[in-house]
């Protein structure tokens, strides 16, 4: 197996996608960010000084899912037809479950744009409580689904 984004003198590049078939493509990706327990009762009591966490993590999330290609150097601009975040507060971590799914019709997939999404969100939410619980983890982000293009489905 090779690493697509690097010639064949091992320079970076970005792939060329122009004779790949457009088709309708999905990625779901995971994350989590664990938290002390008074932060989790903050965060789910809605008393957080910066206003209501899991919203404001959802519309960042669904922004980074859009600003991928500003933000990974070789990444394909796509139009992306569809961001969906959803954030659940888990006691048993204690902390946030992330989930995003993107969706497109293009020439390469939307992987990037979930995992981005997924990222941000966590940011965001370590940014809302940080005066809170700076110890907060982000981890566990990760491609949970991918299908569409030649390569097919792929289920974690």
């Amino acid at each position: 197996m090779s690493l697509t984004h690097f010639d064949s003198k091992g320079d970076a590049h970005m792939v060329d996608v122009s004779d790949k078939t457009v088709t309708s493509r999905i990625a779901t990706a995971e994350g989590h960010i664990t938290m002390a327990p008074e932060t989790f009762e903050i965060i789910s009591e809605g008393r957080a000084k910066k206003g209501d966490v899991l919203a404001v993590a959802r519309l960042a999330g669904i922004m980074g899912a859009k600003k991928t290609p500003d933000l990974i150097p070789l990444c394909h601009p796509l139009p992306v037809t569809k961001v969906a975040v959803e954030l659940t507060l888990d006691p048993d971590l204690p902390g946030v479950r992330i989930e995003a799914t993107v969706k497109t019709t293009g020439q390469t997939g939307v992987e990037m744009e979930a995992l981005t999404a997924v990222s941000t969100a966590a940011l965001t939410v370590y940014d809302m409580a940080k005066a809170a619980d700076k110890a907060m983890q982000i981890g566990g982000i990760r491609v949970t689904l991918k299908d569409g293009g030649k390569s097919g489905r792929y289920e974690a």
